[in-house]
């Protein structure tokens, strides 16, 4: 399995995954929308973006392949590296293509110009919905030419009025009769013209209603299941300070934090019965990176990020 395969899996579940010392690739989420010129409605979806400038290693990626392949986080470490290396050397002579994920090559200037693939949706929430095209509906405008009719009098019949009444009044009033029969019949052909276009958009969205529940969704090589509207926060995201042996001076050093004014605490003791203290904890993977490249700045280089699943 290549890399860009983790990535692929890590990009359905969070917002962020990073790629040491080559950059990021970020989702947001964009809503339904429609191609008035085409009529192609689609469905809510993630937006793919890559940021060149996200390079610290903040250990989702390697822990991800670690635990997936059963070696350590160094040995994990390693193979990223080497992948970096190899699709630096790529870019030089041709474009980068990664698998699900888009295309890479670099500009006149030697800039990375980033092309992502369109085809696959990473919001886990619109799985099974594909685009669909619907024939839009014809709406006909019709003015009606309303006339005014003047109101006679009633004449009583005589064979003398017969005679007097002029022959195109006969032809106006047959022509009225004719021209009102027309419009009744025109309009009863535009109301049945109507329902026709009303009952084949309401078979084809039943149609498309049938495809979305017939549809499946197949990973060669499945996630975790996700659980979803979780009822209360998780803090999966640690700044670490530091790892101790002895529980005294992993007190001493949440004391020394505590005073600095971090929201520090001790989150008990890892597989190798190391003390480990943070700094902070976060839901949010960007809020995690960006405070700890501020504790890298202002406090101590050696604060890295642990992920932590529960």
């Amino acid at each position: 399995m290549t890399i860009a395969n983790y990535i692929s899996d890590l990009l359905y579940r969070y917002e962020c995954v990073i790629i040491p010392n080559f950059g990021g690739f970020v989702t947001n989420k964009i809503s339904a929308k429609v191609n008035h010129f085409t009529h192609t409605f689609y469905a809510p979806s993630k937006q793919l973006t890559f940021n060149s400038h996200l390079q610290n290693n903040d250990g989702l990626l390697a822990n991800y392949i670690a635990t997936t392949e059963n070696i350590s986080y160094s040995e994990a470490n390693a193979i990223i590296e080497e992948q970096v290396a190899t699709w630096n050397h790529s870019l030089i002579k041709e474009e980068l293509e990664l698998d699900n994920i888009g295309s890479f090559h670099l500009n006149s200037e030697g800039q990375l110009i980033f092309e992502p693939n369109t085809v696959v949706n990473y919001l886990t929430s619109s799985f099974g919905l594909n685009s669909y095209v619907s024939p839009a509906v014809k709406r006909i405008a019709y003015k009606e030419k309303v006339k005014q009719l003047e109101t006679i009098a009633p004449i009583l019949p005589s064979e003398e009025n017969k005679r007097k009444t002029p022959v195109f009044i006969k032809y106006a009033a047959a022509a009225a009769i004719i021209f009102a029969l027309g419009t009744v019949g025109w309009k009863e052909y535009q109301k049945f013209e109507y329902n026709n276009l009303v009952a084949k958009s309401n078979e084809q969205q039943q149609q498309v209603e049938k495809t979305i529940q017939e549809a499946t969704f197949v990973i060669s090589n499945p996630l975790p299941t996700i659980t979803l509207n979780v009822a209360k926060e998780t803090y999966n995201y640690h700044i670490i300070a530091g790892a101790f042996r002895e529980p005294e001076n992993a007190e001493k050093k949440l004391h020394q934090l505590l005073e600095k004014g971090f929201n520090a605490k001790i989150l008990g003791i890892n597989k190798w019965n190391l003390t480990q203290v943070s700094y902070e904890s976060f839901n949010a993977l960007n809020e995690a990176i960006n405070t700890l490249n501020t504790i890298k700045e202002t406090d101590s280089e050696d604060a890295w990020l642990l992920v932590k699943e529960y």
